[in-house]
Order: C-alpha cells, then sequence, then structure tokens
C-alpha cells in the first residue's frame, strides 16, 4: 500500500509543494523519481549545473549515448545538452500525470540556460528557446538566473510564451524586479494573443547561502548580540519576499493579468539544504511554510523532513516584523545587506559556471577515450 508520510502530508496540505531539488539518470531509469512521486508526495524537479555535473560526471547511465555522441563527433557543448535535455524529457514525462492533475500547477521540471551566458540578455534568450524546443514537453521551466542582465530576458522568454523558473535570487530588492519582469513578460504575452493560463513561473529565493555568509560575519563579531543572531537572517529575508510577493500580486496591475486567467509567479524556496550541523535540518522546510510556495528540497532535507519534520501551519505571514527587526540588528551591527546579497549572486554564479565547466572537461575526456576505442 502507497502512503505518503503525516510531515509531508501536511506540508502539502499548507500549500506547499515539494519538489525534488535533484535528478539523474540513475535515479530516472532506476524507478526512483517515480517512487518518491507516489510515497513522498514529490510534485516536481528543478536541476541545476552543479546537479548535472555530479550525475552525468560520474558517468553512471550514460555510457551508451556518450559512445553514441563520440561516434558522431559531435562537440562537447553538443554533447552535454543532448544528455542533460534527454534526463529532463525523461523526467518531465514522469511528472506529466502530475502536471495534467493539477492543471498544470506542478509537476514541472526544470532545466538551466548555460550559465556563462547569465550576464548576456541575448544569449540567454537564444538558449532558453532551444531549451524549450529540445525537451519539448509542456511542463518544462527554463531556469533564468535573476542577474542584471537575466531581467530583460525573462520578460521576453515569458512573451513568447515558455514558462520561467527565475533562479539565483538572494535580494528583496531583485525579488521584486523579478516579479516586475515576470508581469512585463505576461502583458507582452497578452500583447501577441497568447493564452496566458500556460504560462507559469516560479521564483527562486534562496535561503541557506544567506545563514551562510551572515552567521560567518556575526561569527567574527563574536559578541552576545551578534551571536543570538545566527540563523535568523536567511528566514527573516524569505519571509520579507513572501511579503512582497503578496503585495505585488494583490496589485492593480496584477489584477488585470489575473482576469485574462494568468497564474501568479509562486516563490519558491530553494537551498535549503541545512549546511550548519548546529540547526535542525529541516529547519528551512519547517520556518518557511506558506500557502502558494514551493519548497525545493536535497533528497536528505525530503527524507528528513518526512522523518521528523514539525509542520505546525503557516510559519510565515505573521512573522513580516519580528523579520525586519532581525535584518535591522544585523545592519546595525556593520554587516551590510545590500553587500552580503550583492556577493552571494556572484558567487552563485560563478560555481554553477566553474561547475559547467567541470561537466564540460568530464564529457570531453570521455568522449575523446570513446573516440580512440571506436577507432
Amino acid at each position: 500500500m502507497i502512503t505518503v508520510t503525516a510531515a509531508l502530508k501536511r506540508l502539502s496540505d499548507e500549500g506547499v509543494s515539494i519538489w525534488l531539488d535533484d535528478l539523474s539518470r540513475k535515479r530516472i531509469a532506476s524507478g526512483n523519481l517515480a517512487e518518491l512521486v507516489a510515497t513522498k508526495h514529490v510534485v516536481g524537479v528543478t536541476t541545476n549545473p552543479s546537479i548535472f555535473q555530479a550525475a552525468i560526471g560520474s558517468g553512471e547511465g550514460y555510457e551508451e549515448q556518450l559512445a553514441d555522441l563520440a561516434v558522431r563527433g559531435v562537440t562537447v557543448d553538443e554533447a552535454v545538452r543532448m544528455m542533460t535535455t534527454a534526463d529532463v524529457r525523461a523526467a518531465a514525462d514522469v511528472l506529466r500525470p502530475v502536471h495534467d492533475g493539477t492543471g498544470g500547477r506542478d509537476g514541472w521540471v526544470s532545466i538551466e540556460v548555460d550559465p556563462r551566458f547569465a550576464h548576456d540578455t541575448a544569449a540567454t534568450v537564444a538558449e532558453a528557446r532551444q531549451l524549450a524546443w529540445l525537451v519539448d514537453r509542456p511542463n518544462v521551466m527554463i531556469k533564468i538566473p535573476a542577474t542584471r542582465a537575466g531581467l530583460p530576458a525573462i520578460a521576453a522568454v515569458l512573451a513568447e510564451g515558455i514558462s520561467v523558473n527565475v533562479t539565483l535570487i538572494f535580494s528583496l530588492e531583485r525579488y521584486r524586479e523579478v516579479m516586475d519582469a515576470y508581469l512585463l513578460g505576461l502583458e507582452k504575452a497578452a500583447e501577441r494573443g497568447l493564452d496566458l493560463s500556460a504560462i507559469h513561473s516560479v521564483a527562486s529565493f534562496f535561503v541557506s547561502r544567506v545563514d551562510g555568509e551572515i552567521d560567518k560575519r556575526l561569527t567574527v563579531l563574536g559578541t552576545d548580540e551578534a551571536l543570538a543572531l545566527k540563523g535568523r537572517a536567511a528566514l527573516a529575508n524569505a519571509r520579507l519576499a513572501y511579503q512582497a510577493y503578496e503585495e505585488v500580486f494583490s496589485s492593480d496591475r496584477w489584477a488585470k493579468s489575473e482576469r485574462a486567467r494568468a497564474n501568479r509567479q509562486r516563490p519558491l524556496w530553494a537551498s535549503t539544504g541545512v549546511k550548519d550541523p548546529a540547526y535542525k535540518d529541516t529547519l528551512y522546510v519547517d520556518e518557511l511554510v506558506a500557502p502558494g510556495t514551493v519548497n525545493t528540497m536535497p533528497e536528505g532535507t525530503l527524507n528528513a523532513t518526512a522523518d521528523h519534520g514539525d509542520i505546525t501551519g503557516d510559519t510565515v505571514t505573521g512573522g513580516y516584523a519580528r523579520a525586519r527587526a532581525d535584518l535591522a540588528a544585523v545592519e546595525r551591527l556593520g554587516i551590510s545587506y545590500d553587500e552580503v546579497v550583492t556577493k552571494l549572486e556572484d558567487e552563485g554564479v560563478a560555481k554553477f559556471e566553474a561547475a559547467w565547466q567541470e561537466l564540460l572537461d568530464a564529457v570531453a575526456k570521455s568522449l575523446d577515450s570513446k573516440g580512440v576505442d571506436a577507432e
């Protein structure tokens, strides 16, 4: 008998969609992804360059395709795209019943544009079109980073009817700009006569990395006041992001798109695996429960939540005053919020670029070896 653990069921009942922040060909082929959908209430999948680097870099499950690609003499870039889009396509097929059953609300699989295009608007738009064409599934979201160059790309891609997962959001100001880009994209899509109800988007607001950076600075200060603030900035930041979401999606501007049957761009809590062992491993799940959100979790966090998550209802909307106070207290200690979030965005792009390059290098090596074998 298939059962869903109580904590995950409660989380879902509170309006939080549970997505898995991981993908590999082995996970798909073994039936593990389908099992998580059936038993752990997983209703979506997110990927990123680091996830693909770990999966494809291991080579497990990719040997036959790599051999075929080597015989064809494809470029490394093409080989990587053929493998990543194949995995996303297969995962989208696994999740298609969820997508159909929820009217498109869930059942999404995300794939990110080449991170080397993070600061190039035109290349990002072209890459998004190509990825949507290659995967060719109604339940694929194209991930675009929320860089300065990414904002107009987000609007342009949405205007073409392509659903988007906006990633690497750290600051409240940038999050508002992301929501503005979403509304602009919808407005342009409406001008083109597109069906707004078919366009979906999530805004991936990163959580644990904020604590990682601010906690490090609080530890250096070392005062009682500083140490008492550890583990509070990330939750405060996310809660104020949800407040911004409520404001934007109750505005007159949004009402016009809503009348045209547009979907809200849901906040997605990303980077929810706890990095500091001093904190409860389900901290960024238990404390970020709010209706209309998504929490994308690495499998360890998913299992921890299933085992001992403490889901007690909405833990976001009543905490805005405390959240503002916590961030203000951090600022008073001389830790600049703007400096931290800018640093995290730059590091986020750099980490994904580095992971992508590692993946390219590993695939290049594999193609070379298989090419020699084929001769």
